[in-house]
């Protein structure tokens, strides 16, 4: 072998074993940021599983490269504010089948561009802020949740404007209209934000009749009072007896005369 195929061949080896370091030091470096309790893999991005562990909450220290996160079946309770601002990379989010009550009006800040697929079936929410999902381009799973069906939600659907099959799935386990609860959400007819308006308009009307029956009542109960004590006045100065003429006064008319 000629010494250029020699250093060829020993640059190849070097190179290679150069990669097999790299690699090794990347996937260190990953399973070393996995947060305790769930597991790390590369396929396509760096997938990390949580996957029944028990959480009770969303882990703070998520490596920043997290592609794939699967939250599901935990007992977490809430989505806070921020949470996942660091996760530019992130495509898919799994947060189903967990106790989840509370989302905050900030919760996907920072998901807004990378995220395709967010999982929030089967849990406990019955109601969120209006703009929580309003940013978000994700295909998103909300079904299987004790909804409150009311205007807030109705702006919540209205904002997803990546989800409009969204709306099918979500059925109302309480309602702002009596006979809707247990029906699917697009099964209302009604303006839910209207009837609520109209119904606090009619309550201001009410309460503003009540106290201008009120006021009127005062003022008839105020005149009557008033001419009662004026007429009993009146009756007392009838009673009193008239003033007699002194004797005095008689004689000295007499004179007079």
């Amino acid at each position: 072998m000629n010494l250029a195929g020699l250093w060829l061949t020993r640059s190849l080896s070097m190179c290679l074993l150069l990669q097999s370091f790299v690699l090794m030091i990347l996937c260190f470096h990953s399973a070393s940021m996995c947060p305790k309790g769930c597991t790390c893999s590369h396929s396509g991005g760096l997938n990390v599983s949580c996957s029944n562990a028990n959480l009770k909450e969303i882990p703070k220290d998520l490596p920043p490269d997290t592609t794939l996160l699967s939250l599901d079946s935990n007992r977490i309770t809430s989505i806070p504010d921020g949470i996942f601002k660091d996760l530019h990379q992130l495509r898919e989010l799994n947060l189903s089948k967990n106790i989840i009550e509370s989302v905050g009006e900030h919760a996907f800040k920072g998901l807004e561009e990378t995220l395709q697929a967010l999982d929030l079936s089967y849990n406990k929410i019955t109601t969120v802020h209006k703009n929580a999902f309003a940013s978000l381009k994700a295909k998103a799973h909300i079904g299987n949740n004790p909804w409150h069906c009311d205007c807030t939600l109705q702006q919540v659907l209205k904002n997803m404007v990546y989800n409009h099959e969204s709306a099918s799935r979500v059925i109302c386990k309480t309602s702002e209209l009596h006979d809707h609860a247990g029906r699917p959400f697009l099964k209302a007819d009604a303006d839910l934000c209207n009837l609520t308006k109209r119904t606090t308009d009619y309550a201001m009307l009410v309460t503003m009749f009540g106290w201008f029956t009120m006021v009127i009542s005062y003022v008839v109960y105020y005149v009557r009072q008033n001419q009662e004590d004026a007429r009993r006045h009146l009756e007392y100065l009838k009673s009193l007896p008239s003033k007699q003429k002194k004797p005095d006064e008689t004689d000295d008319i007499s004179t007079v005369v």
